[in-house]
């Protein structure tokens, strides 16, 4: 029962989701809600985070410009030899940095997302990172895609530029509804291998409450550039003392009955969590991913701008 538990513990709370109309006939409080978040995330971009994404994401890499002729100090490995026959004198090349990225958001709607024990649940974090994201890589003229999955492939946006393309990914992270309930991670990376031929920056943006994903994440990373968004909610990991709970997989939907006031128990699972949390990260680090930790009750910009800051001298 004790390995169901520490295996499961994660998922095991059901709180349905608020209803969402379909993408063409959206209610009023769910545009509200979009035009909130379009608000709030535009703030954080313009006033909270500027200059941090551009500083961190510097481009893919440089780009050839133009030929021009050779000046005295000028790297003589840059020199154009083809040219400088033609021209009988030297010329060399000339490169730009090739600052537009593009930015891909792989977000996870699985029924683990379903719960919150704080003011918001997980799924509505995810889509205030994602739609911050989206905000800052637009403001700096980058392309932003999106493929939404759970335990199939539910969604997907080709990655665009333009207010109205953010739009649109917004408004479909919150008023997607999925088929599916599991998590499937490997399955996002074939197909972000699958569809996207060109280096592209992705956030992985899920609980990660899924397993055997490990041989496609390293996979995905010779090709694109990935940095993993774990979305945590403090209930997760321990629970409160309010004697014996049903709880209920909100995936499998199998239910288990727990002790909470049996304290060995529950210091033990949370143990067990952290001890889980902190290999998976040194696993990602292994591999050349980087983690991001989303509190549901912490701040939502504060990782992520101290992350940027790192990134930026890392690189």
């Amino acid at each position: 029962m004790f390995q169901t538990l520490t295996k499961n513990f994660r998922e095991w709370f059901s709180v349905p989701t608020p209803s969402a109309a379909k993408d063409n006939h959206l209610s009023p409080e769910l545009l509200q809600r979009i035009k909130n978040i379009q608000v709030k995330t535009n703030y954080m971009v313009n006033d909270i985070m500027a200059g941090e994404y551009v500083s961190a994401f510097k481009g893919r890499g440089m780009e050839f410009s133009e030929v021009r002729e050779y000046q005295p100090g000028d790297d003589v490995r840059l020199i154009d030899w083809n040219v400088t026959a033609r021209m009988n004198q030297p010329f060399i090349k000339e490169f730009i940095e090739e600052r537009e990225l593009t930015l891909m958001l792989l977000v996870d709607v699985s029924s683990s997302g379903s719960f919150g024990s704080e003011q918001k649940m997980k799924n509505e974090i995810a889509a205030e990172v994602a739609s911050t994201l989206a905000f800052a890589a637009i403001k700096n003229n980058d392309k932003i895609g999106l493929i939404i999955f759970s335990d199939k492939i539910e969604h997907h946006i080709p990655p665009k530029k333009g207010k109205g393309h953010i739009w649109n990914i917004i408004r479909t992270i919150l008023s997607f509804q999925p088929e599916g309930k599991g998590t499937n991670l490997s399955l996002p990376l074939e197909y972000l291998l699958k569809i996207q031929k060109k280096k592209a920056t992705t956030f992985l943006i899920s609980d990660f409450q899924a397993e055997n994903y490990e041989s496609q994440l390293k996979l995905a990373r010779q090709r694109f550039d990935i940095i993993a968004i774990n979305i945590i909610d403090p209930r997760e990991e321990t629970l409160p003392n309010v004697g014996l709970v049903y709880l209920e997989d909100s995936e499998t939907g199998k239910t288990l009955l727990v002790d909470t006031n049996d304290h060995e128990m529950i210091k033990k699972h949370k143990t067990l969590c952290l001890k889980k949390r902190q290999e998976q990260k040194t696993f990602f680090s292994s591999i050349g991913i980087d983690t991001i930790e989303i509190h549901t009750n912490k701040s939502l910009t504060d990782p992520i701008i101290k992350y940027f800051k790192y990134r930026e001298k890392k690189h």
